[in-house]
C-alpha cells in the first residue's frame, strides 16, 4: 500500500497481539521512491530479457526491495547504497553470519520493559525530543542505541546489525514526520510511544553488500545485470533521512538549527546536482555488465523546483545507446509529490539495454 507521497507503508501500522513481537519485512519503511509496488513489474521484465543471467547488482538499492525480490530469480545478488542506514538494513536482512534470534529477542524484550519516565536525557532526547519523536520515545530510542553500542561484544556482527536495523525500523514507524526527515510536524495531536520490534532477519550465502559511491563500485564489480535507480531530482536522501543515518552511525555529531541536522552532510549525491548527466554517462560507460536496467519516472515538468528531474527521457535514451540496443517498458504510476505538483497520466519507465559495445 502506498500513500499520496509514494511512500510504501505496508502493514506498518497494523496492530499485533501484545504477547507477540512486531516483525518488520524489508519493505516496512516509509521511503521516498520505494519500488515495492513496482517490483512485480520490474523483475519479471528484466528476467524475461536476461534469462541467462546469474548475478544481479542493485546499485542504488534504497530500501532494498528490488534486490530482495531479485533473490528469487538469481543465485547471487549484490546490494549497494550510499546511505549507511540502508547498508545496516541489508546486512540485517540478508548477510550471512551468526544469528541467535532468541538472544536478539531477549534484548528487545528487555528494552521494551524499560520505563522511559525513569530515564535521564541523552543525545537523542536533547536533539530530537518533541521534534521528530515525543520526549519519552526519544529518551528510550537514545537509551536503547547506547545500550546496543555498550553491549556490542555480547552479540555477533550479524546480530548487531539486526538490533540497529530493528531500532531504525521501530523509530521510523513512530516518527513525527510525513515519511522523511527534512522537517517534523509542528503541532502533532499526540506523539507515539516506542515499542521496539525486530526485522525479519535471514542469512544468505549468495549476497554481497556495499556502502560505496555507485560510480566507483560499478567500475570494480562485474555482474550480469546492473539495476540502476538513482535519484533524479535535487532532493538529497542524506538530508531526508539524516535522523536515521545518525541512529545508524551513532557518532553523535553536533546538530544545528531547528531541523537538528549536522552542519555538514558528507554523502550528497551528484545525481541530484546539475552535472547529473555527466555522472550518469560515466556510470553507463564504465559499468561491467551484460545488461543494464534503468528505472525512471518523469517529473521534470513539476511546479516544484526540487521535483524537477535533472535528466530527461531523451538524455537516458542517448546515454544507454552508447552501450547497446535498448527496450522500453512503461507502466502507469503515481510518483512522489509534495502537493505542489499535479502530474496527469504519469508513467514509470523501465529501460533494459543488452550491452554490445
Amino acid at each position: 500500500m502506498t500513500n499520496k507521497y509514494n511512500i510504501y507503508v505496508g502493514n506498518l501500522f497494523d496492530d499485533y497481539p501484545e504477547d507477540n513481537m512486531r516483525m518488520f519485512d524489508i519493505e516496512n519503511r516509509r521511503y521516498l521512491g520505494s519500488k515495492y509496488s513496482l517490483s512485480d513489474f520490474i523483475l519479471p521484465k528484466i528476467y524475461n530479457e536476461a534469462p541467462d543471467a546469474q548475478t544481479f547488482l542493485d546499485l542504488f538499492a534504497g530500501t532494498g526491495v528490488v534486490g530482495s525480490m531479485a533473490r528469487k530469480y538469481y543465485p547471487e545478488v549484490i546490494f549497494n547504497d550510499f546511505l549507511y542506514s540502508n547498508y545496516v538494513s541489508y546486512n540485517a536482512f540478508f548477510a550471512d553470519g551468526e544469528l541467535d534470534k532468541e538472544r536478539v529477542q531477549n534484548f528487545i524484550k528487555e528494552m521494551n520493559d524499560i520505563d522511559e519516565s525513569l530515564l535521564d536525557d541523552n543525545y537523542c532526547s536533547l536533539n530530537y525530543g518533541n521534534r521528530y519523536f515525543g520526549m519519552a520515545a526519544a529518551k528510550k530510542i537514545g537509551y536503547i542505541r547506547d545500550e546496543i553500542e555498550r553491549r556490542k561484544s555480547e552479540f555477533s556482527l550479524k546480530e548487531y546489525f539486526v538490533l540497529v536495523a530493528s531500532l531504525i525500523y521501530s523509530a521510523d514507524r513512530i516518527a513525527n514526520t510525513t515519511g522523511q526527515f527534512e522537517a517534523y510536524r509542528k503541532n502533532p495531536e499526540k506523539f507515539k510511544n516506542l515499542e521496539m520490534g525486530m526485522v525479519d532477519a535471514k542469512c544468505y550465502k549468495g549476497v554481497k553488500i556495499y556502502n560505496e559511491d555507485a560510480n566507483v563500485l560499478a567500475k570494480r564489480v562485474k555482474c550480469d545485470i546492473v539495476y540502476i535507480d538513482p535519484p533524479y531530482n535535487s532532493r538529497q536522501y542524506c538530508s531526508m533521512y539524516h535522523v536515521l543515518e545518525n541512529l545508524a552511525k551513532w557518532d553523535k555529531p553536533t546538530l544545528y538549527r531547528d531541523t537538528a541536522k549536522p552542519s555538514h552532510l558528507d554523502n550528497k549525491s551528484e545525481y541530484s546536482k546539475k552535472n547529473a548527466i555527466k555522472v550518469f554517462t560515466d556510470l553507463v560507460s564504465n559499468v561491467d555488465a551484460k545488461y543494464i536496467a534503468v528505472s525512471y519516472n518523469n517529473t521534470y515538468n513539476a511546479k516544484s523546483n526540487t521535483s524537477n528531474n535533472k535528466m530527461t527521457l531523451e538524455d537516458i535514451r542517448q546515454i544507454l545507446a552508447l552501450r547497446g540496443v535498448t527496450k522500453e517498458f512503461i507502466k502507469d504510476y503515481r510518483p512522489f509529490t509534495t502537493g505542489k505538483t499535479e502530474l496527469i497520466n504519469h508513467k514509470e519507465y523501465l529501460f533494459i539495454t543488452k550491452v554490445t559495445k
